[in-house]
């Protein structure tokens, strides 16, 4: 029994060493050389910009006016991942996969008012939403006759003239814009065209703690915290759902005015790259 056990243990080793010598044999040969030298430049730029869209900043595409006219629909603009920490979230998604909002955070830090943030929506993690924080944990929040209140004062307002406010049919629309002054001294434009909306005069909203209080800079055209989840909108917003802090725009079209794909390195806003996001 014991020689069969030892003859065994033999086999095994030659059939290893052959193996091995095999191996060795196929990845020596130069044709093998040649594919493995031609896939480590490719291979090497996947795992750069995997670890780079991870940690440091990833691009995202801005569908919709509700950010006007900080961002404009087509934007492309980078989002810097390290700002508010790490998530599961924090890892490039594309095909979607959402999920419950992250628990635990690594290097947690909340955001500043002010910041303009790539956010999963909290009801459907699936989708990326970019808004402004205005309100932190604790903070009391109210819109009245269109003006926004925060802990009881009415954030100062001055006109700014006019901008172009593109609507979704593509057709631009001179809108009054204004500058708005949060508590920390950080200002911001906003677009308003109407003083008695919808959103406009509301109840007193209580930012949670472990939360944060999402608006848009289109005032009359953001769903945005002001809409609960139960309306279509976005409610409070777990600070586990922060994805990034947007910083510049890196590309613009205007695909809303074009015909197709086609047309639109004709409609390529250039005014608007490495415009920096405030």
């Amino acid at each position: 029994m014991k020689n069969d056990q030892s003859d065994w243990l033999v086999r095994a080793r030659v059939s290893a060493g052959e193996l091995s010598a095999s191996v060795k044999a196929f990845f020596a040969r130069k044709d093998v050389k040649a594919v493995i030298d031609w896939l480590k430049e490719p291979f090497y730029a996947v795992v750069i910009m995997f670890a780079f869209t991870t940690i440091l900043a990833q691009p995202f595409y801005v569908p919709s006016g509700s950010m006007e006219p900080t961002l404009a629909i087509g934007d492309a603009v980078f989002a810097a991942k390290f700002p508010y920490g790490y998530t599961r979230f924090s890892i490039p998604d594309p095909f979607g996969h959402g999920g419950a909002t992250p628990k635990s955070i690594l290097f947690e830090r909340l955001p500043t008012a002010g910041d303009v943030v790539v956010f999963r929506l909290p009801r459907d993690t699936k989708v990326n939403f970019v808004k402004r924080v205005v309100g932190l944990p604790g903070d009391r929040l109210q819109m009245k006759n269109g003006r926004l209140w925060i802990n009881g004062r009415e954030l100062p307002l001055r006109p700014e003239g006019t901008g172009e406010n593109e609507m979704e049919d593509g057709r631009y629309l001179e809108t009054p814009q204004y500058i708005e002054t949060l508590p920390n001294g950080k200002e911001h434009p906003i677009f308003k065209r109407q003083w008695d909306g919808y959103a406009d005069n509301t109840g007193i909203y209580v930012v949670p703690p472990g939360h944060v209080f999402m608006m848009g800079d289109n005032r009359d055209n953001s769903l945005d915290s002001r809409f609960s989840p139960e309306v279509g909108g976005v409610g409070y917003v777990p600070v586990g759902d922060l994805v990034g802090r947007a910083f510049v725009v890196i590309g613009s079209v205007d695909f809303k005015n074009a015909s197709g794909v086609w047309e639109w390195p004709f409609l390529f806003r250039f005014s608007r790259v490495l415009d920096w996001i405030h």
